[in-house]
This record gives structure tokens, sequence and C-alpha cells, in this order.
């Protein structure tokens, strides 16, 4: 334990180090999608969005078998790309993403997968987050990959409090070296994922919760819900009926209905 540091820079640099040593490894040792070079991890990354990587390593290694080259995908009928994917969620919108970056990737780049984001990002299906994966990934170079996961932390942490991911890379750039952009990217969704949860964290097993500005926070067991209406309690309208409503007497009910 330490005394809480007072500066962000302080903190920044305490995380860095501690995060470092419990997910060893660079960003190409770190990434969890299963790839050989750039153009499958440019794949994988696409397909990534709205599923696990668990899935997508499922997937790919038919999908590479099939189309193992930028020209082999750019020719793909779109019916068999999507059957091969179909499993990773929103297969036809990513399936047409996937031929078009192909057919891109060969008009434009000679079949080769760019290395700055300016050109990454003029390909059909990626975003900023995915180039940023690709560079840092694959190419070794400085690029700081920010999904759910890395704003969640770096709001949790005091690095930003900004929700636009755009904003949030620029204030973790500022205060991480960049060789160490892709991998603390990679570390902070890992500790997302293990330790870092969106509802309950688990600040018990967190090796920085000694200098973390939100410690505990979401970490009480959650208020009980409150107890389901007893069966038949429903009144035929669908609305539950209220023990505090006064029932109407006989008499009433019998003036009524005169």
């Amino acid at each position: 334990m330490v005394a809480k540091p007072t500066s962000v820079a302080a903190r920044a640099r305490i995380v860095t180090e501690r995060l470092a040593i419990q997910y060893p490894g660079d960003a190409a040792t770190l990434c969890t999608l299963r790839h050989d070079g750039a153009f499958q991890l440019l794949v994988a990354t696409i397909l990534s969005a709205q599923t696990t990587d668990e899935r997508v390593n499922l997937v790919t290694p038919a999908l590479f078998a099939a189309y193992p080259t930028p020209e082999d995908l750019a020719g793909a009928n779109l019916e068999e790309l999507e059957d091969l994917i179909r499993s990773t969620g929103f297969f036809r919108a990513k399936a047409r993403s996937l031929a078009g970056m192909a057919q891109a990737l060969v008009e434009r780049f000679d079949g080769v997968v760019p290395q700055t984001v300016d050109e990454l990002v003029t390909l059909p299906g990626v975003g900023r987050k995915t180039a940023n994966v690709v560079l840092s990934v694959a190419f070794g170079l400085p690029g700081l990959p920010v999904d759910t996961h890395v704003g969640r932390l770096a709001r949790r942490l005091g690095f930003s409090t900004a929700e636009d991911p755009l904003v949030v890379e620029r204030d973790l750039c500022a205060l991480v070296a960049p060789a160490n952009w892709g991998a603390f990217s990679l570390r902070l969704i890992l500790h997302g994922r293990n330790v870092c949860g969106a509802r309950r964290p688990s600040c018990d097993a967190c090796v920085v919760v000694d200098v973390c500005p939100r410690a505990g926070v979401g970490s009480v067991a959650p208020a009980a819900r409150p107890a389901r209406a007893p069966k038949g309690g429903v009144g035929e309208g669908g609305s539950p009926t209220s023990p505090a409503r006064k029932r109407r007497s006989p008499q009433a009910s019998t003036r009524k209905s005169r």
C-alpha cells in the first residue's frame, strides 16, 4: 500500500507499473484475437464488434482458410461469407464491411494493410479503435484503442472524465509513454474483464485499489428486489392490486348495479 498520489500523473505511473506486472507482455502477446499478420488481425477485429474474442476465435480458422488473402476476400460471395461468420452476430453488416475492406485494400493499397490511422479509417468497417488495434498489435506502433472497458477504467481511475472515446484516448495518451499505449490499453481491457467489472468490481482483488479514487464503487451487495405480487394478485387490467385500496362494500356494489 502507498499513500494516495496527489496528482493524476503520479497515479498513472503507479497503475501502469502494477498492471504491467499483473498482465505481462507486449501488445502482440496480450491480444487475445488469434491471427497471423496484419490482414488477419484486421478481419478479426472487425468481427469482434458486439461479440467476444472467444467467439471470433472459433470462427476465424475456417474464414481464413476460405479467404487467406485480401484478393480472396474481396471476391467473396456475400451469402457464403455470411454463413461463415453468422455466429458472431450482425453477420450481414460485418460481411459487407469485410468484403468492402478487402476491396479497398486491393484497389487502393495493393493488398497491403496501411500503417497509419488516417489511412486505416478510410477502409469500410474500420474505426479509430480498430485502427489502433492493428497499429499497436500487428505493427508494434503507438496506438491506444479505447473500448468500453478502457473508457470505464479511465474514468474510475480519474484519468479522464469524458464519455467520448476520442477524448479518452487523448487523455490517456498524455499520461502514458507512446511505446506503452497498446499494451496499456489491453491491460485495462483485461483488468476490466477480470476484476473491475461494470456492475460489481472486485475491489478486494484489485492491484491498484489503494490508489483508485473510486475504490469500493459498486462492490457492495445490490439492494434486494421488491417482492413479486403473489399469484393471483394481479387484477384483470394487468396491474397489481393495491393492499391499501379500500374494498367497496357489498351495499355500494349493489347500489351501482341498480
